[in-house]
């Protein structure tokens, strides 16, 4: 499979991981989101962070272990402040919510 394939699976991957989760904690925890902001966000989160992910990081950074955890740091935060921005939350709050989606979506892409 080319690259370009395995981008495009693993990006359907993250959205269907990520933004179930973080539908359910911004709507079971804080109550107060218009489904559909919270759904969108969701998905612009991780279609705005990916691609630099899988194809502008392994230009700089060719150390695998430092690639993945300097990789997903910088993820969780655009995220985060992606969440922020657009839904209005504490940032905080927007943080715990992208660490949570992006840790699942590592998990299940590791298996």
């Amino acid at each position: 499979m080319s690259y370009e394939k395995l981008f495009l699976s693993s990006l359907l991957l993250t959205l269907v991981v990520e933004v179930p989760i973080v539908f359910l904690i911004l709507r079971v925890k804080y109550k107060n989101f218009h489904s559909e902001n919270v759904i969108l966000a969701g998905i612009l989160a991780s279609v705005l962070t990916l691609p630099y992910f899988w194809f502008i990081a392994p230009a700089f950074i060719h150390d695998r272990t430092i690639y993945i955890i300097v990789g997903e740091s910088m993820i969780v935060l655009i995220e985060a402040f992606i969440y922020y921005k657009l839904l209005k939350i504490k940032f905080t709050q927007a943080l715990l919510v992208s660490f949570i989606a992006n840790l699942a979506s590592v998990l299940v892409g590791l298996l």
